[in-house]
């Protein structure tokens, strides 16, 4: 019998739990002033924003030649265009001769791009190629006045781009173990399904310090506790160098104290925590029904459970619409692992969905505001995929937006969090164990703002 090769889920069984990971690993004192203060956002710009790898969209938004989109860090303003050979570029969107915008407003299509100051013109790739009356203005090094690259590359269907002219390369950015662990998920066919950006009044990290922790989840989503059961205990955890993912079984609530009917209306209950819930109910309901007698009562067999049931419905949904799962454990069926990408950017995933939140600092240098990017990503078979397509909303009037009622609740809870971080004779935070995702990445932040500034 050949024995099946381990999957890169599995990572969850030798995974890290709350009680063997140390108190005092990554620290539990947090500064205020990193939520506040314009000199630490100042030093957060020079030393953290302007040398990492930062998410500008999606490869899926620059499907043709000559599709191109802005993208704003601070007051710095990049292009992001794919070229005639397919690939992907980022350039300073400057004009080289008196530094005028180049592209104006979040996306376009063009045959090359012409300054509208002077009409200099670039093709594709970035290449100076038209001076306007050209032969009255002396010799011009073309190649020496082509616009500015920017570091960028792709991965998971992401785009990455990088200020920093000397960037490492995106691949030892992420690591091996990001990839690895992240494949078999297939990001890269997913269709993007939500797309909002708002701003929002307070720092981006308390934006990504929100969703980090599952520990606000009975003061803010109290909801969530009628349908899911929560148990700190049952968590793992695997930090990888900058990054982390972790994971909290799912289970419905009241699993040990309830009968099959019960766990199987509490499935019925996760629409919000499973948007894809209803594509598998059809599936889910033939194999529920296959444990029913002929008086229609309910019972499970020896381990079975609506879990598990759940599990095998979303695993044979998947793939009859064509996804290959094989790569993905049952668990991974069921259970969102929740993945943080250094610095801005955090998923949680499971098979055939995932859903990102990203926050950048306020372009207008507040550190009391930022730009919060949310969005939800679907595996979906072609015809499906043109349906739910989502294009990207940008909210212009605060609180003009309805989003989903946990999302909501974040949003609101956020900005109040904000204004209790002004108060200046709070001077730190205390965490707690269970925000240990937290705690790194904080650590991280410090390990960044520490190395550069000594380099």
């Amino acid at each position: 019998m050949v024995q099946q090769a381990a999957r890169p889920g599995e990572w969850f069984d030798t995974g890290l739990s709350l009680a063997e990971i140390g108190a005092d690993d990554f620290g539990s004192r947090i500064p205020t002033d990193r939520y506040t203060s314009r000199e630490f956002q100042e030093r957060e710009r020079d030393l953290v924003w302007t040398k990492t790898w930062q998410i500008a969209g999606r490869v899926s938004e620059l499907p043709g030649t000559g599709d191109w989109k802005t993208y704003r860090l601070f007051d710095q303003s990049y292009i992001l265009v794919r070229g005639k050979d397919g690939v992907i570029r980022g350039f300073v969107n400057a004009c080289r001769h008196r530094g005028n915008l180049i592209c104006e407003g979040g996306r376009g299509n063009a045959k090359r791009f012409l300054c509208r100051y002077h009409l200099w013109s670039y093709d594709l790739a970035g290449k100076l190629r038209g001076v306007l009356r050209e032969n009255l203005q002396g010799p011009i090094d073309k190649d020496g006045n082509s616009l500015l690259p920017v570091s960028v590359g792709t991965f998971a269907g992401f785009i990455f781009l990088n200020p920093d002219p000397g960037a490492e390369p995106l691949a030892d950015y992420l690591g091996d173990e990001v990839a690895e662990l992240l494949a078999p998920y297939r990001l890269e066919e997913m269709t993007t399904v939500m797309d909002v950006r708002e701003a929002l009044e307070c720092n981006w990290k308390v934006v990504m310090d929100a969703f980090q922790e599952g520990y606000h989840v009975s003061g803010v989503h109290p909801q969530l506790l009628n349908q899911i059961d929560i148990d700190p205990a049952r968590s793992r955890y695997r930090f990888l160098g900058r990054h982390s993912v972790a994971c909290a079984p799912f289970d419905v609530a009241n699993a040990g104290g309830s009968g099959p009917e019960q766990h199987v209306e509490g499935i019925r209950a996760l629409g919000e925590t499973f948007p894809s819930l209803p594509m598998i109910l059809p599936r889910f309901d033939e194999l529920v029904a296959a444990h029913r007698d002929t008086n229609g009562g309910l019972a499970f067999g020896e381990g079975v459970t609506a879990r598990t049931i759940l599990q095998r419905a979303a695993r044979d949904t998947l793939t009859g619409m064509g996804l290959d799962v094989s790569g993905l454990t049952d668990a991974q069926m069921s259970d969102n692992q929740g993945w943080t990408l250094f610095p801005n950017f955090f998923m949680t995933i499971r098979a055939g969905e995932c859903h990102v939140v990203m926050a950048v600092p306020h372009p207008g240098g507040d550190p009391n505001r930022c730009v919060w990017h949310v969005s939800s990503h679907m595996w979906l078979p072609g015809g499906l995929a043109d349906q739910y397509r989502a294009e990207p909303v940008e909210v212009t009037e605060p609180g003009s937006h309805e989003y989903f009622l946990a999302l909501q609740q974040d949003y609101e809870q956020m900005q109040r969090q904000q204004a209790g971080l002004r108060n200046e004779r709070l001077d730190h935070l205390t965490l707690v164990r269970e925000e240990v995702v937290l705690a790194h990445f904080h650590a991280v932040l410090d390990r960044h703002l520490a190395a550069a500034a000594r380099s």
